[in-house]
């Protein structure tokens, strides 16, 4: 198996794409993800998985059960399985993260341009990894 190895930073800050999943393993995913001022995330639940962001460029709000906090480039947000939460993007240039799911959500090699595309999926993770 060769895994995943390159530069997030820079693979997040290019990154135009709503959702763009990177690599898929057996119990964890790599997304990158790209909100348009403006735009959000939507309000999900994830019961049975846990998830990692860490924010690379621009600035917003994670709200999770409920609680608002400001975000920025460079912090890191962890929503427990089972919390209601959404992520907004409260600045004028584009809110640039990437996600980890654990265990994965999004089947491999997803990629919604925009969130219309993704609202618009009914596509979940099937099981197949990326190696």
């Amino acid at each position: 198996m060769k895994g995943f190895v390159a530069d997030i930073e820079e693979l997040t800050e290019e990154n135009s794409d709503f959702r763009r999943v990177l690599y898929t393993g057996k119990k964890l995913q790599l997304v990158l993800m790209a909100i348009k001022p403006g735009g959000e995330i939507g309000e999900e639940v994830h019961e049975d998985r846990d998830q990692f962001f860490r924010v690379e460029k621009g600035k917003g709000e994670v709200l999770i059960d409920g609680n608002p906090s400001k975000i920025k480039s460079d912090d890191a947000i962890i929503v427990p399985a089972g919390a209601r939460h959404n992520i907004r993007n409260t600045g004028d240039k584009p809110l640039r993260l990437y996600t980890l799911y654990a265990p994965p959500e999004h089947r491999d090699g997803t990629v919604h341009v925009t969130k219309a595309d993704a609202d618009a999926s009914e596509e979940h993770f099937d099981g197949k990894t990326t190696e």
